[in-house]
């Protein structure tokens, strides 16, 4: 199975960067994992509705052009679907049974994503009603796409 993950703002803080990369490494075990890193536009305090629209456009074409072909689009969104580990499991088992072999996840910008984003969406999953920093979000969504795994190989990750 082929993962893709595209997010938008870059980590710099080495402790993300190493949780990161120890999943990365876990997950390979699994699946082909790809990380699409899209830079966030710069957005301040004073700026109007119509102003962090046009932010949000401009990002999410760039989303939309990291997104792979074919690939089911799973965007992390506050107002989607909650799952508990066990049901994106089956969720992502059931994928692949009914032939879908590529899945990408978007996690947005500070902002969130564009309507086009949320158009192109196949599902909207939420991890919680919770707002998280996307550096933080980007290694707990890595750890559930492991714990995702671990479950379905009937490994014993997962208590």
């Amino acid at each position: 199975m082929k993962i893709t993950i595209i997010s938008v703002g870059k980590i710099k803080e080495k402790f993300f960067i190493d949780a990161i990369n120890e999943y990365t490494k876990r997950l390979s075990k699994f699946c082909k994992l790809t990380e699409e890193v899209i830079p966030d536009e710069r957005a301040d305090d004073s700026y109007s509705q119509a102003e962090i629209e046009q932010v949000k456009t401009r990002e999410g074409i760039k989303i939309i052009n990291s997104i792979p072909k074919n690939s089911y689009v799973i965007i992390m969104d506050i107002k989607g679907k909650q799952l508990s580990s066990e049901e994106l499991a089956d969720k992502i088992s059931n994928l692949g049974v009914n032939g879908i072999s590529d899945i990408t996840f978007v996690i947005g910008g500070s902002n969130g994503l564009s309507e086009d984003v949320i158009k192109k969406a196949d599902f909207r999953l939420s991890f919680s009603k919770m707002t998280f920093p996307h550096q933080l979000f980007k290694i707990i969504l890595l750890e559930q796409v492991y714990r995702t795994f671990k479950i379905n190989a009937g490994e014993t990750y997962h208590k």
